[in-house]
This record gives structure tokens, sequence and C-alpha cells, in this order.
């Protein structure tokens, strides 16, 4: 267990971290950047991950002694709250990812802004797993669900052998990416016989937990900011010459969102601490698909009686609830649906009765 000079250290550093945020969220919930970027180019801004990496948050997952801040899972996850809150459409996340895979093999250029690195694991639709890939000192095959890969300059490439770093423009790869519901352009990497280093990576399941984590915060901070909008939205909108937020039902279900929220809150944060606490293997899997598990179902019902609350213009492109809306339906099932989430639950409790 760690002692409360650890504890207050974690406390500080994710003060810190969320206040360098600002730089890219603004405090006041301003989303004009972000309606700007849908639709357009790549669909993030590589500025603000060039601004990102100055502010060191690709290394937040890399030890110290391989030149990283080697921080923690709370530290990760308040940032992602607070990016989740302003729908930061860059791939952040998958960045830090690629940083904690490769650790010193991670690219100055990336280090420092100059390339987008992003992570390429996921083998196929509807498949958690990412063992194909190698063969031959060559990679084979396609990764899909690739966050930001229609502007990434580097991929790192999981595979049952290991993580390769492989260049945009290398001979045998091909990017497809088409839009999504909320403006960005994750894609699907074709490998056709791409000749690459495979690096040893021991902790690759326990790096993709450590995502799905972090991702949960990010919807946990997308519901936060949803939900805040929604309440606003009850206490100004009249009907029968009072407020909506007046009626009993909507109290209840605004009650009901809020109780969800902060019951998520709780789980991530304290399964982020038993995660850096060490966690033992089996422990680590529960509590990232529980966590992402809630998180999206979360995400799924603020989004839904957002757009009940507000009626029509819960979905139009002009308000700003219509964005967190498009994007709760397009993260729920990034780094596993509640599909999958489910099976790898009723996978361990039944390994936990076999034994």
């Amino acid at each position: 267990m760690m002692d409360g000079t650890m504890n207050e250290d974690w406390i500080e550093n994710a003060r810190m971290i969320v206040e360098s945020a600002r730089a890219v969220v603004p405090a006041d919930g301003n989303l004009a950047r972000v309606r700007a970027a849908r639709f357009q180019g790549c669909g993030f801004d590589r500025a603000v991950m060039a601004q990102a990496a100055e502010l060191g948050w690709p290394l937040m997952r890399v030890a110290e002694d391989a030149g990283g801040l080697g921080l923690g899972l709370r530290e990760t996850c308040a940032l992602m709250e607070v990016l989740g809150a302003g729908l930061l459409p860059e791939p952040v996340l998958s960045t830090i990812t690629a940083a904690a895979l490769l650790q010193e093999a991670l690219p100055e250029e990336a280090m420092t802004g100059e390339a987008v690195i992003v992570t390429a694991w996921q083998d196929a639709t509807g498949d958690q797993g990412w063992q194909g890939g190698a063969r031959d000192g060559t990679l084979q095959g396609t990764k899909v669900h690739v966050p930001g890969a229609d502007g990434a300059d580097l991929f790192a490439v999981l595979t049952c052998a290991g993580v390769a770093i492989v260049p945009r423009d290398a001979q045998g790869v091909t990017v497809e990416s088409a839009e999504t519901l909320d403006g960005c352009r994750p894609g699907r990497v074709r490998l056709d016989g791409v000749a690459a280093e495979i690096l040893p990576c021991p902790r690759a399941e326990a790096v993709l937990q450590d995502a799905r984590l972090a991702h949960a915060a990010y919807l946990l901070g997308l519901s936060g900011r949803a939900l805040e909008i929604t309440l606003d939205y009850l206490r100004v909108r009249e009907q029968f010459g009072r407020p909506i937020g007046s009626f009993q039902s909507l109290q209840h279900r605004a009650t009901e969102m809020k109780i969800s929220l902060e019951l998520s809150r709780a789980a991530i944060f304290a399964t982020a601490r038993r995660f850096d606490a060490g966690a033992d293997p089996r422990a680590r899997a529960h509590g990232a698909a529980r966590c992402k598990l809630r998180a999206s179902a979360l995400a799924m019902l603020v989004a839904r009686e957002a757009v009940q609350m507000h009626g029509a213009m819960g979905i139009t492109d002009e308000a700003d609830i219509g964005l967190f809306v498009r994007k709760a339906m397009a993260e729920a099932n990034t780094y596993g649906s509640p599909r999958e989430q489910r099976a790898t639950l009723t996978g361990l409790l039944a390994e936990e009765h076999a034994a």
C-alpha cells in the first residue's frame, strides 16, 4: 500500500496536469476549435499534438530511466477526464499508449511532437485480440480502428511477437480512413510484407488494460460535461410557465445520471490506484473491463437522456450537446465494446469457479 506522501504526490501531479490541459481545453467549455476541426483534413490538429508533446503528455507512462515522466494511471485518468470534457479529437491516448509500449525505443521525433505516432493493435472488428502480424521479420495483416490514422506519421504496430515502429510511407503500408459520426477519421492500416524490427513487449496486455481504463476516464469527462449542459438547459427551458427542471420526473432522471456518474468516477480512480499499486493480472483484467463497461453505459445513458430532455435540438450541429451525443456514440466501443467487456468479465468469473 502506498504511503500518504505518495498519495499527495499523485494529487499534486494530477493538479498540474489538469492545469496544463487548459492550454488545449478551454476552462469555459468553448468548443469552437473542436467544431471547426470536424470533417476537415485528417480530423485533428497536428499543432495540438505538437503542443501535447511540449507538455510531456506522450511521456506520462514512459519510465523515468527511459527518459519519461514515470507517472501513474491516476494522473493519466485525470488528464483524460479533462480531455473528454473538452471533446478533444486528437489521438492523445493512442500516442500515450504507443510510448508506453515502446519505452526507450520511442523515436525522438515522436517525443518532440515533430511526428505523430499512434497505436495499431486491434486485428479485426469486434475482436480485442492483437495476435496477428509478424512472420519472417515482416508484418502481414490488417489493423483496424486506428485513431488518427489519417494524419499519423508512425504506427506502433502490436503483434504476438512484440511491437514494431512502422512509418506511414513504408513499402507495403496502406492506410484507409473514413469519417465517423463525430467528424474524426480513424483508419484501417494494411500491412503487406512490411519489413520491420519486432521489439519485445512483455507488458503489452497490461498497457492495453491501462489504455482501456484511461479511455473510461475520457468517457467519464464527456459524460460529466454533457450532464452539466443538460442540467443548465433544464434550469432555463420553461414549459407551463415554469422551468422544466422543476418537474419531478425529470429531477429523478437527472439524479440517476448524477449517481451513475459519481459511481463511475469512484470506480475508475479506485481501479487506477490499484493499478498503480501493482494489481495482479486477473485484478487488472477485471478492473479495466468493469470500468470500461460502466463508462460506456454511462456515456450512452447521458446521451439518450440529453436528447430526450433537449428535444430535437439535442442532435443538431448548432447545439453543443449534439457534439457530445455524437462523440459518445463514436467512442463508446473504442478499446472494446460493452459486449466484449461483458465477455471478458464472464470469462474471468468462469475461471474463478473452475479454480
